[in-house]
Formats: structure tokens, sequence, C-alpha cells
């Protein structure tokens, strides 16, 4: 066979491949996994209000009896609401009201195909919800996570500025988000999703449990994996929805998000404090750190052991609770 003959071989399986692509895509669409005993008892215990026409699920218990603290749990990406089940109980020993939703995408809420996600609709979501459990006057305290980190510098925003809807904010705790480009380091299949316009349908449907607990797993520490059961409670709250098929859509607008500049000058009653996992290959220490405590200069900073990565709260759930607690027993 000549060269120009075996080239031309070459491209024709090249094309082949291509178009059996979507079609293998089509086949692997499996079914969900069932919701384990762990997530139907979550999902029972929580309620759905509606915004723009969909659903949103959200969880909120009353707690510390004589207080009229109210704490907002923002969750990360890829996840929900379940990041938090670690420390919820102890939070609500602590706070009259603790209160956490699954973003629009995610966990039970609606997942919408085709739609525009973006940080400002997020952040819109949780004014929604404020609003719905009756709490628009009311001084909150935000906890969030990784994509969380970036709806709630959204949030801060509004409400320095005194846009319409905002939330009025007592605290801010902030844990392991990709809030700066320059130390923002998302994971390998996260820069296909993200750039990937052509292929990023196709990498959705593709994407099994295997792949998602390998890369979930590489953003934990060595020694605070998560169990099998948890990983599989993880992916089935990404499939529940077929939330798979939207991932590409908010993992765009993770990495192209808010500036994290305006919250530079802090207004001078907020306390804001930031709870790091110093192994996170996402945020990567010691870059982030410094370059967090150089720009916001009036927040305080709690450094975890050095073997808790990305989800501190899921990794270390005293350690983070102690920071925490530190911090909002301190005003």
């Amino acid at each position: 066979m000549l060269k120009g003959d075996r080239r031309k071989m070459r491209e024709w399986w090249l094309l082949v491949g291509l178009l059996c692509i979507p079609l293998l895509a089509v086949y692997l669409h499996i079914p969900p996994p069932q919701l384990s005993p762990a997530l139907l008892t979550w999902r029972s215990a929580g309620a759905f209000f509606t915004f723009r026409s969909n659903n949103i699920f959200y969880r909120e218990t009353y707690g510390a009896v004589g207080s009229s603290d109210v704490v907002i749990l923002l969750h990360g990406f890829p996840t929900s609401s379940l990041d938090w089940y670690k420390i919820w109980e102890p939070l609500n020993r602590r706070f009259n009201r603790v209160i956490a939703l699954d973003f629009l995408g995610f966990g039970f809420s609606d997942k919408p195909r085709p739609h525009r996600y973006s940080i400002f609709e997020q952040a819109s979501v949780v004014e929604a919800l404020v609003s719905h459990l009756g709490l628009t006057e009311q001084r909150v305290n935000l906890l969030s996570h990784d994509y969380g980190d970036t709806v709630a510098l959204e949030l801060l925003y509004r409400s320095d500025h005194n846009r319409t809807g905002h939330l009025t904010i007592n605290s801010l705790c902030l844990s392991n988000g990709g809030i700066f480009p320059e130390t923002h380091h998302p994971r390998f299949l996260q820069k296909l999703l993200k750039d990937s316009s052509f292929l990023s349908p196709v990498l959705t449907r593709l994407t099994n449990y295997m792949v998602f607990s390998k890369g979930l797993g590489d953003v934990f520490g060595p020694y605070t994996q998560p169990t099998d059961a948890e990983f599989l409670d993880m992916w089935t709250g990404v499939r529940f929805n077929d939330g798979n098929l939207v991932m590409d859509r908010y993992c765009t607008i993770h990495f192209h998000g808010i500036p994290f500049l305006h919250v530079i000058s802090l207004p001078p009653c907020l306390s804001v404090h930031m709870i790091y996992g110093p192994l996170d290959p996402v945020n990567p220490h010691p870059q982030f750190i410094f370059l967090y405590q150089k720009l916001v200069q009036r927040s305080t900073v709690s450094v975890l052991d050095e073997h808790i990565s990305h989800y501190p709260q899921l990794e270390d759930p005293t350690g983070f609770l102690n920071a925490y607690f530190s911090f909002i027993n301190a005003f």
C-alpha cells in the first residue's frame, strides 16, 4: 500500500470513529442509579420552591433555642447540599436556622436544558430562597465552598451595592473556592468540558461512575478519600434528572465567574474568613493562600492540617467546625 493510500485510510478510520462516537454516547446513556437510603433520607427532610418555573431543592432545620442566628450553606461543583451532611448537626446546635440548597442544575434541583446557567442566576436563586423563607430582613451568615464561594461573592457584591433583593450579610466564610484565575488549576475533565464545545455533549454522556469517582478522588487527600457509598451518592446526585448532561454548562461559568476584586474593599461591618485545605490541587498551597492574604487583608484565615485537600468539610469535619466556630463566635 502506498504512503498516500495509508494516509487516506487513516483519515477514513478517523472519520468513521468520529461518526461512531455520538452513536456510542447514545448507547451508553445508562439509567441513573437508584437513590440510596442516605439520599432518600436527605431528600425527604427537604422541600422545594419554584424559581422561574424551576423546582429548587432546599433543606432547613431549626436548632438552637434562644438564638436568632441563621446560616446558609452554599455547596461546590459538581456536588450538592449533601456536602454539608457531616457538619449539619453541630451547626444546628449553634444556629437557630440552618439552610442549604441545591443550585439550579445540581442535586435534586431541576436541571433544565438547553439553559444558559450563570453565577448571577445562582445568586438570584439564593435571594429567592431567602425571600421564600421570610428572611429578607434577617442578617444571615454565609458558609460556602468551591463553586459556592463564587456565588457568595456575587451576593456580597449585591449586598454592598444595595441591589434589589439583596441579602443582609452578617458574615461570610469561604473555603477552597477557585476565586483567583491566577492560582486556579481545574482538573483535566473540567478543562475538556469547558473548552471542547463540540465534544462536550459527547463527553457528558460518556462520563460514567468510574471516570467521575477517579476525577473527584483526585481532589481529596490520600488519607481522606470518600467511601464507595459516598462516591456513589455524589454520582447519583449528578445523574439525578440527567444532571451529567448539563455539567459542561455550569463548568464554564465556574471558571469564568465573578472577579474577586470588588471584595478587596470589604464593608467595615462585615466579618470574612477563609478555611483552607492546603493539599488542594485545584487551588494549590502556598500560591492561593498567599494571594488571598495579600488581596484580602481584613479577612482572617484558617489553614487546616497538611493532609486536607479540596473538600475540607468532608475530609476534616472536626477541624472545619473548630475553625468556623472560632470565627463565628469571635464577634
